[in-house]
């Protein structure tokens, strides 16, 4: 079941902070991958039980699966983007 992708305000600036290249990189991977495997992306335990994460080479989109669509939450940095 391919799900619809929407985004927390928030990610616009999480996008800003890692470049044009490397932003296009991860929308064009989120807009080709997301849609179809989000059911096949690992779950996230602790703090962030719920949601869950895609991976695209060193940087994470954590998302969380709300019916038939997808809200990303966050983008960044494989190191960072589990703080806060």
């Amino acid at each position: 079941m391919p799900y619809r992708i929407t985004f927390k305000k928030s990610v616009s600036r999480d996008l800003r902070k890692i470049g044009k290249t490397e932003a296009d990189r991860v929308l064009s991977a989120l807009a080709s991958q997301l849609p179809e495997a989000a059911d096949a992306c690992p779950e996230l335990k602790g703090k962030f039980a719920g949601l869950r994460k895609f991976r695209v080479g060193d940087y994470r989109v954590i998302f969380a699966i709300i019916g038939d669509s997808v809200c990303v939450i966050r983008v960044g940095h494989r190191r960072d983007v589990y703080r806060g």
